[in-house]
């Protein structure tokens, strides 16, 4: 079996990675951590110095990661791609053809005020219908079996 995580060293994709380990850890599948680098939005030093930082970051968290699950017995690899993780995302499963991509759900962590349950959930619903999340673009385009997986505490 081969599974594609998208991971982003995020405390999100730490959850997606945790389930992975609990639910796949007596198939010991090959799994390829996807962890994509959006670009600056500013072509300014500054820019470059935030992007630098967060590649680094990005990429220390994705190869501990993989030395977790190979730990496991899991054989892992890591996968870095630059740009809009939508795409980038996509394009990896058209081109290595994973059994089933896991991805995190995006989530909001509400203060447990019904005010703020409602404006979090306004405002979850206002950047799917004009952006969209990743998970929802991969789901409608995504040639693989796609689990997402849920990220909020109850």
């Amino acid at each position: 079996m081969d599974i594609m995580l998208a991971y982003d060293h995020s405390r999100n994709s730490r959850i997606a990675l945790n389930a992975v380990k609990q639910l796949f850890a007596k198939e010991q599948p090959t799994v390829t951590l996807i962890s994509v680098i959006e670009e600056p939005g500013s072509s300014t030093s500054a820019g470059d110095d935030m992007f630098n930082a967060q590649y680094q970051e990005q990429k220390a968290g994705a190869e501990a990661a993989a030395a977790e699950l190979s730990a496991m017995g899991f054989s892992a690899k890591v996968l870095f791609a630059e740009g809009d993780a939508r795409k980038m995302i996509l394009r990896a499963t058209e081109e290595r053809r994973p059994d089933v991509l896991v991805m995190a759900r995006h989530s909001y962590k509400p203060d447990g005020n019904f005010i703020s349950r409602r404006l979090d959930a306004l405002v979850e619903e206002f950047d799917h219908m004009t952006f969209g999340s990743v998970s929802a673009f991969l789901a409608r385009r995504v040639q693989c079996p796609l689990l997402i997986i849920p990220t909020h505490s109850e």
